[in-house]
């Protein structure tokens, strides 16, 4: 028994040793009065939403990487400066076309939304269909419309976007449907659902589709033959429902390539051997930009998302410029995140340092709202590739931040999918460590009420804080942490 009680002592104080030795050392950085400064700078209306590919996304990434150098972090992008640029592709409806029912012309992006960027030219009687069954009949090359029928399923009660969810599955799954009977053309009248989603979805519609240059265009983005597919507002269900009703559409498609960078900068280590490894902490600086206004506000802030990781990272990076790590720090702020991870997507492939000396990968998405005694940590069941990673990332929160930690956003059956929606997924998917920290979603999410002065300033510092100790354990450890399995 007494020997028992020894090695349990023993261990204990061991244990305590190592983790006051590996206790992060300049967490009085990390300062609120910092974190509120740039979130109100970054976020504000003047960056107008940040999109990417536009002069607000530069302008933003221009803005870290000034902020960065003066955190004292050396430049680790290409061509021995802060940036690394990549050109995306976007594919979108002209701003010219035209859409008119028995003479009366509707606006664009107001009260008629294009689903697709097709060209298309119609000229026609419009066949009304008034319940599912009559899409049972012969509609070869006729222009139908109908009124929007909720999917099946529905999507799950409480689920993020869920009016845009609604809205693409109903049109995804009616326009299949009337496009097998030769329906010519698809016209879908919004129900009350869609009408209250339409300034995000119609958003998106305008917008078109991104992808990297290279990439192989999806069906959002082809001019191949189909049936457009076009969504108007509900107040002209009664015109299109008159007999004898005619419309003419003329839309064309059009491509343009822009400019998107990612932000990359490091903190040399101090040790002779472990420096040329990197504990890569990574974030997306774009949002989405000047859209349809809502309650008279047309800017989307995108303030927690992701400008609160964006300012985190750069007090982390104070952090470390104060007492480097064994290990150094590599950040990037990824760009085009919004637009399905194109930032982080093209470093994995175009990495700036050498994918293998990349320690482990440390992503923050949304970390400045909800309860300041909670958090989520994804990447740490069903989507684990590193049992090590989050063991050190459970330390960091004992010793420092203690967070009731919520698991259940990785399990595979949830509903969000919320770990492959950021920039953590494509380096996990190259078989490198990495998980993702979050404060998870709240109302304003994707809109334009996702303001500076809704950011829990406690919280965000507290998140920050997390992901610092988390790096630093990383940091200091003789091994990097271990991959169990090469990716999800």
């Amino acid at each position: 028994m007494k020997l028992i009680l020894t090695l349990f002592f023993t261990t204990a104080f061991a244990g305590s040793v190592y983790a006051q030795a590996n206790q992060p050392p300049a967490l009085l950085s990390i300062k609120d009065a910092d974190l509120k400064r740039d979130i109100f700078e970054l976020a504000g209306d003047a960056f107008r939403g940040r999109r990417a590919g536009t002069a607000d996304e530069m302008r933003a990434a221009v803005w870290v990487a000034q902020k960065a150098q003066e955190a004292g972090l050396k430049p680790a992008g290409e061509d021995g400066t802060y940036f690394q640029f990549f050109n995306i592709n976007r594919t979108r409806t002209a701003n010219r076309g035209t859409f008119v029912i028995n003479g009366q012309p509707l606006a664009l992006w107001k009260q008629v939304f294009p689903t697709q960027a097709l060209d298309t030219h119609l000229d026609g009687a419009v066949t009304w269909l008034s319940t599912a069954a009559d899409t049972a009949t012969d509609l070869q090359g006729k222009i139908v419309a109908m009124k929007i029928v909720a999917p099946k399923p529905l999507p799950a009660a409480g689920m993020s976007l869920w009016g845009f969810r609604y809205t693409s599955s109903a049109i995804r799954q009616q326009s299949a449907l009337l496009a097998r009977r030769g329906a010519l053309a698809v016209i879908l009248v919004a129900d009350e659902t869609v009408e209250s989603a339409i300034a995000f979805t119609g958003h998106n519609y305008e917008e078109g589709s991104y992808q990297l240059e290279g990439a192989i265009r999806g069906n959002g983005g082809s001019r191949q033959r189909t049936a457009p597919v076009i969504l108007v507002r509900s107040a002209f269900e009664a015109v299109l429902k008159t007999a004898g009703a005619r419309v003419k559409a003329d839309f064309q498609a059009e491509t343009f390539q822009y400019p998107s960078v990612n932000v990359v900068a490091k903190a040399p280590g101090t040790d002779p051997k472990l420096k040329e490894e990197y504990v890569l902490y990574s974030g997306h600086h774009d949002h989405d930009g000047d859209g349809n206004p809502v309650e008279g506000d047309s800017i989307w802030n995108g303030a927690d998302d992701n400008a609160s990781v964006t300012v985190g990272m750069l007090a982390i990076a104070r952090a470390w410029t104060t007492k480097p790590g064994k290990r150094s720090a590599l950040f990037v702020w990824h760009g085009a995140e919004e637009r399905g991870l194109l930032g982080s997507k093209w470093f994995v492939a175009h990495p700036t340092v050498p994918k293998q000396a990349i320690a482990a990968v440390l992503n923050g998405d949304m970390i400045g709202r909800n309860s300041v005694d909670s958090a989520a940590l994804l990447g740490t069941t069903s989507h684990k590739n590193s049992s090590a990673l989050v063991g050190l990332a459970m330390t960091a929160n004992q010793q420092v931040t203690k967070f009731k930690v919520d698991f259940s956003w990785d399990d595979a059956r949830h509903p969000e999918g919320w770990y492959f929606r950021s920039d953590h997924a494509p380096y996990a998917q190259a078989g490198i460590p990495a998980i993702f920290f979050t404060s998870l979603l709240h109302p304003d999410y994707h809109t334009p009420k996702d303001e500076p002065a809704r950011i829990n300033i406690a919280k965000l510092a507290k998140m920050t804080k997390w992901m610092y100790a988390t790096g630093w354990l990383i940091s200091q450890a003789a091994a990097k942490p271990a991959l169990d399995n090469p990716g999800p």
